[in-house]
């Protein structure tokens, strides 16, 4: 869909957290510049947010995880929310939950670096 360079091999070795924390970024920067009516930015980070999606689902898929299916659900609101008028509120907190999470695993894995 979009034109940025994407390493599948890097992607598939992030957690759950960090895939999902990071498809969260794309899903914030394109419903705040669909707010600010920034037509390009907004087609930009979608492209991409859906990028990183359809990568994750191939990657899920391919493990039979069972997140698949939420994750394609995630997919539909993002779409819906970016093209119609129709917008999820907590489609953005769904996301930062993740992000959060990815946080929180890193700086303990971090701290369990620096115990050693």
């Amino acid at each position: 869909m979009s034109d940025h360079v994407f390493d599948m091999a890097a992607w598939s070795k992030l957690s759950v957290f960090e895939q999902m924390g990071n498809i969260g970024s794309e899903v914030g920067r394109a419903i705040a510049a669909k707010h600010q009516a920034k037509e390009d930015r907004m087609r930009t980070a979608f492209y991409r947010g859906l990028d990183l999606i359809d990568y994750t689902a191939q990657l899920w898929a391919s493990e039979k995880s069972p997140r698949l299916r939420e994750l394609l659900i995630a997919r539909e609101l993002f779409a819906e929310t970016v093209t119609t008028d129709k917008e999820d509120s907590t489609l953005e907190k769904y996301f930062m939950e993740f992000a959060i999470a990815a946080k929180i695993q890193h700086d303990r894995s971090n701290n369990a670096k620096m115990k050693l």
